[in-house]
């Protein structure tokens, strides 16, 4: 099977981020035959329509390194039962300008990770409702919520618990399956 690079998207800034670590440990659980490439999003300014026929060096870079990407994974915090601003910016400017979408038919992937009990349930299916707009196929199933993720991960920042390890582990297999299914049927 081919090696598919996979844009990953991280919706958390925060240095301790559980997101980013949940991403890291799914790159490192991957099968060989996808390439998870985290693409940041800290620099991006706010998306202002005014800038489309002048984007800033960051706004190009980003579309320029999802654009090369066969698929890609959404990791998203839990910000008031949706996903954070940083995202939300993120598929905008992705989505931008209009008809010209990087996001265009991607098959996609949609992780949360939070500390509450509900594991980002809200923010997860927030932001699938963004992706039905600019047709990526996002995988309905399984689902990815990883709740508590204080406890799931060790102090240096490593996937620790064998459960969530083992739902991480399906979820990529599932997602291989899906980026081989949709790849170019946008």
């Amino acid at each position: 099977m081919e090696q598919r690079k996979i844009a990953v998207i991280i919706g958390s800034l925060r240095k301790g981020s559980f997101n980013r670590m949940m991403a890291s440990a799914m790159a490192a659980l991957a099968p060989q035959s996808l390439k998870l490439e985290v693409v940041e999003i800290g620099a991006l300014t706010l998306y202002n329509q005014d800038l489309d026929g002048d984007p800033p060096a960051e706004w190009v870079e980003f579309r320029n390194n999802v654009k090369v990407c066969d698929g890609v994974l959404f990791f998203t915090p839990e910000y008031n039962r949706s996903m954070s601003g940083p995202m939300k910016n993120a598929i905008d400017i992705g989505s931008r300008p209009y008809g010209h979408s990087v996001w265009d038919g991607k098959p996609a992937g949609v992780v949360s990770v939070s500390a509450g009990p509900l594991g980002g349930f809200g923010a997860n299916h927030h932001l699938r409702q963004s992706l039905v707009v600019l047709n990526v196929p996002a995988m309905p199933q399984p689902e990815a919520y990883f709740a508590n993720a204080q406890a799931i991960f060790d102090k240096e920042g490593k996937l620790a618990d064998e459960q969530a390890k083992k739902a991480a582990e399906k979820f990529l297999m599932a997602f291989e399956r899906w980026v081989e299914k949709n790849l170019n049927r946008g």
